[in-house]
Order: structure tokens, then C-alpha cells, then sequence
């Protein structure tokens, strides 16, 4: 049994495929008006609240053998107290023991520090939001009571979240030059299924195709095989980064499906 806390995009199509390989699969939202399309897709809905002061849903939510966590904080939306509810999310696994998690963060907890990066370096996030993201794998890190996994996804793209969009006529795009970090949602899937199947916890992974193709190109490209206005970037290299994974390989043994963005535009995987 396999609880999913936030069916959002990743998080419902995870549900999905999981329900699809025969798995029993629990997926929380925060609205009933969800609940015919977590149900659509083979997930047993659950209402679920979370603030800074409480945890509110039905406890068989979390009778489950893992709890996959993907509630991003909303800085944007004025969200400020994340990581007091995270604290009560853990209160919660704690006492309703479950044994094993799996916490979704994001590759923007390293800096743009003009170097390749990969699990052995220290993060030392730029944003607030990023900031509180690594204060939330500290916090599940440090956890004895169960086993976590944390996963770093790079930009998340794919079915519904077409790039394309991004810059689309756009003019002076700074920093033309830089990779790009991203991440299919295909791989997103089948990478969270890979830890789950070896029950690889205790690691953090860093999940991002191998492809960094510079920005321009990349983003160029997107914009015209989705039928919009192609962007202008500078051609400058300023702050950047590549995030890489020492782990996913060594421990999981995964290979990305989508591991040239140029072959992906070519199949019209987005």
C-alpha cells in the first residue's frame, strides 16, 4: 500500500502508474471537487488539511507501507509556514508509523555557482523558497523513527507542462548560454518506481536527464515544435550550473528514457 500526499501533476500521474502495475494506491487533495479524477485514475481519494497547527484526515491515509510527500512550499502564494507543517506531517508518520518515505525536493537547493554539481556537494539554496525545500530534507534526514528518500527533481516538463510556454516571444532572454536541468515526467515516474521497487531509502537522488543543452537552443526549440513565437536570448554565459547524480546510477542502476531533448522534440513527448 502506497500513500501519495499531494496528487498533483507528478503526484497524480505517479498514482496512476502505480494503480496500473496492480499497486494499492492513496492519494490526498485539499478539495472534494478532486476527487472524481483521483478516483479516475485508480487512487483512493482522501481530504486531507495541513497548517502549522494541526493534520487533519482520515488516519487510514496513512496505513500504508510508504508515504510519498510532494507538497512544494507556495512562496508565491504568501505561504510562510512550510516547515512548521512539515514538522506536523512528521508528527503524524510518527505516530501512525509508517516505515518508510519518499520526500520530492528540487535541484534549485544548489546554487548557480558556475559548476557541475551532483549529491556529494553541499547545497546552499539562493531563494527562500529553495532555502525552506532543503530545511524540509533536514528535517526528514534526520528522522530515525522511519527511512526517507529524498528526490531532487530538475525542472519538471512534460505532458501538460510543455516548455514551450516558457519564453515563448520573449525578447532578450538573459543568460542564453546556460544549461538547462530538467527532468520528464515519464522519468520523474519511472525513477520514483525504481526506489520503491529496490526499497532504496537512505539516499538523496538527484534527478535530471543528462542532456544540458544551453538555454536558447533548448527553449528555441520548444517554442517552435509547439507553434509559438520563438524567444531572444542574449548570448551570455552568466550564473549556471549542471546537476548530475553520483546515486541514481550507482544505487538504483535507472537509465533515463528521455536522455536527449532533441530525440523527445523528435517523438513529440511533451
Amino acid at each position: 500500500m502506497i500513500s501519495i500526499l499531494g496528487c498533483g501533476w507528478y503526484g497524480m500521474a505517479l498514482g496512476k502508474a502505480l494503480a496500473q502495475d496492480g499497486e494499492n494506491v492513496k492519494g490526498s487533495t485539499t478539495s472534494n471537487a478532486r476527487f472524481d479524477a483521483i478516483t479516475a485514475a485508480g487512487i483512493i481519494p482522501y481530504l486531507l488539511t495541513l497548517s502549522a497547527e494541526e493534520l487533519i484526515t482520515n488516519d487510514d491515509f496513512f496505513a500504508c507501507n510508504t508515504l510519498i510527500v510532494s507538497i512544494p512550499p507556495r512562496m508565491r502564494s504568501g505561504e510562510t509556514d512550510y516547515t512548521a507543517k512539515i514538522q506536523q506531517l512528521i508528527k503524524a508518520i510518527i505516530k501512525q508509523g509508517v516505515q518508510q518515505v519518499i520526500y520530492i525536493s528540487s535541484t534549485g537547493v544548489y546554487p548557480d555557482g558556475n559548476s557541475d554539481l551532483n549529491e556529494n556537494d553541499h547545497p546552499a539554496p539562493q531563494s527562500q523558497s529553495n532555502t525552506t525545500l532543503f530545511e524540509a530534507e533536514e528535517l526528514f534526514r534526520k528522522q530515525t523513527n522511519f527511512k526517507t528518500a529524498i528526490i531532487r527533481f530538475g525542472g519538471l516538463v512534460g505532458p501538460g507542462r510543455n516548455p514551450g510556454r516558457f519564453f515563448a516571444g520573449k525578447t532578450n532572454v538573459p543568460n542564453g548560454q546556460a544549461p538547462v536541468n530538467l527532468i520528464h515526467l515519464q522519468d520523474c515516474v519511472a525513477l520514483t518506481k525504481s526506489i520503491l521497487n529496490q526499497e532504496a531509502f537512505g539516499y538523496t537522488f538527484n534527478a535530471c536527464s543528462p542532456h544540458h543543452p544551453q538555454k536558447a537552443q533548448f527553449y528555441t526549440q520548444a517554442t517552435l515544435h509547439a507553434g509559438l513565437e520563438a524567444p531572444s536570448f542574449n548570448d551570455e554565459l552568466l550564473e549556471w550550473k549542471t546537476v548530475s547524480s553520483i546515486n541514481v546510477p550507482a544505487v538504483l542502476h535507472y537509465e533515463y528514457a528521455i536522455n536527449n531533448w532533441d530525440d523527445c522534440f523528435a517523438g513529440n513527448c511533451f
